[in-house]
């Protein structure tokens, strides 16, 4: 009887525990809901430091900048530009990009302080065209930045500002980024000043195809994408990780609205790097190319080419420039690099993203394939003109006259508006020749006089001839960058 009444117990003991005691779910979900909602009912519970967003906002959102451009004509023949509509805002929308006010387009966009004596980051589609860039800072300060230099290529722009003691973001190293990182994004989008919006990284080295008028090909696009909301407004601005490190430049996003539609890509902040770096010490970015055609490795590439290859990701090269340095360096058609430095390349992104980070002279070490076996090869980057030479900034000449800033007629322009000589109003400081219509980025192609039309070859041959004409009212007349004809009657002093 007592052994029977302790087993009894025992039986009883184990079944009270059982019903008190959590059941082990056989499902996933209830079991994550369990957890969860244990959680909840923790009042302790509170977000740990490493997920909480509020550090990385703190430390960012003072080095992200506005940027506000005039641009003194629209894009050439009204062609959409989705650059363009990325960071000029829509009318109605607390934008001010109206092509009548003040006589001249005006744009917003962000950007983003990188030392504290006032160099900043942005895009190069920001600012191009532009005659005046306004910054104003989080703390409402104003200042007139100086175009340093700008990168096609890469859609990036340096700025200058005289100021010293600024906030700035800290260079991260974005090939350490993880997909499913998280991350902030910090602009300015729609004139909302200061806006601060979360997501994960969603794949890098992306390739979205929006830099293909870059001349010679030579464009970059290796993005890294993301899901944090990013708008019209918000290009030239942070990408930040959960430190308050700069690991990208917001540069566009993937829409059929013109408003974000869920992803958005930003420049990596090595290349961003790099490229404020070539920038800041010689006005130009210095390329280093390997000298091969390549693309991406893929089913459609076997099939297309009737043989399998030994590796399904890769780099494969279609052809190899005579005297480059991918053929000093032994490399031919049919060759698949799987590595640079060590790093595996698995698309042309990639490696694009990896040689675009060296200088003209610079070695690079390439894994490749050739017949199913594995070599390795050092290669030394040459530039476009194939040496490894500096590539030195080109100065445009500047001529002044009454306060009127006239410069040389860039080959681009000359070549889209089919003229055969000219001079570009690069600002005007007078205010009679403003008061007459002239505004920067008109193109001056004739003058006329009483003695009839002269026509205008480059800015010296203007000067003499405006000094020549002195006392004299005369018409100028001239073309827009859009191919709009305007002209204008000023009197010479």
């Amino acid at each position: 009887m007592l052994l029977a009444s302790l087993v009894g117990g025992l039986v009883a003991l184990a079944g009270v525990s059982f019903f008190i005691q959590p059941q082990d779910s056989t499902n996933f979900d209830e079991k994550q809901q369990s957890s969860f909602v244990s959680l909840l009912n923790n009042k302790d519970f509170t977000i740990p430091d490493g997920i909480n967003f509020i550090a990385a906002a703190s430390l960012a959102t003072p080095a992200v900048v506005h940027v506000n451009t005039k641009v003194s004509f629209p894009s050439k023949g009204g062609d959409r530009n989705p650059l363009q509509e990325y960071f000029q805002m829509p009318p109605g929308e607390g934008g001010s990009a109206n092509p009548h006010k003040n006589g001249m387009p005006m744009s917003s966009g962000s950007g983003v302080i990188i030392s504290s004596d006032g160099y900043i980051v942005t895009n190069n589609h920001v600012v191009d065209g532009a005659t005046r860039v306004d910054i104003t800072l989080e703390n409402n300060k104003r200042y007139v930045a100086e175009i340093i230099g700008i990168d096609p290529t890469t859609d990036l722009a340096l700025l200058k500002i005289e100021a010293t003691g600024l906030p700035i973001i800290k260079f991260g190293d974005s090939d350490n980024t993880k997909i499913g990182e998280w991350v902030l994004a910090v602009g300015n989008p729609f004139n909302l000043n200061s806006t601060v919006t979360a997501g994960i990284i969603s794949a890098k080295a992306r390739n979205i195809g929006i830099l293909n008028d870059v001349k010679n090909n030579l464009q970059v696009e290796s993005f890294l994408q993301t899901d944090a909301v990013v708008n019209p407004g918000n290009s030239g601005g942070a990408l930040v990780n959960l430190a308050g490190e700069l690991i990208g430049i917001n540069t566009a996003i993937a829409t059929r609205t013109g408003s974000y539609s869920g992803y958005s890509f930003a420049v990596p902040s090595t290349l961003v790097k790099k490229v404020m770096n070539d920038l800041m010490e010689f006005g130009t970015v210095q390329r280093g190319l390997l000298g091969v055609n390549i693309r991406d490795l893929s089913p459609e590439l076997s099939e297309f080419l009737g043989k399998k290859f030994p590796v399904e990701q890769g780099v494969y090269i279609g052809g190899v420039n005579e005297k480059s340095g991918g053929a000093e360096a032994g490399l031919k058609e049919g060759d698949i690099i799987i590595s640079v430095d060590g790093k595996k390349t698995a698309s042309v992104a990639n490696l694009q993203e990896m040689v675009a980070r060296k200088r003209p002279g610079d070695k690079v070490e390439l894994e490749y394939i050739r017949d199913s076996k594995t070599f390795k090869v050092k290669a030394t980057l040459k530039n476009f003109s194939g040496d490894t030479d500096i590539v030195k900034k080109i100065i445009p000449k500047v001529t002044e006259f009454e306060g009127v800033v006239f410069e040389e007629l860039p080959s681009k322009i000359k070549d889209g508006l089919k003229l055969s000589g000219g001079a570009v109003i690069g600002s005007v400081q007078g205010s009679k020749w403003r008061s007459a219509g002239a505004s920067p980025g008109f193109v001056i192609t004739s003058i006329m006089t009483s003695d009839g039309r002269v026509r205008i070859q480059g800015p010296d041959q203007l000067i003499e001839v405006l000094r020549d004409l002195s006392g004299e009212e005369i018409v100028v007349l001239g073309k827009f960058q859009d191919g709009k004809e305007y002209y204008f009657e000023v009197k010479v002093d």
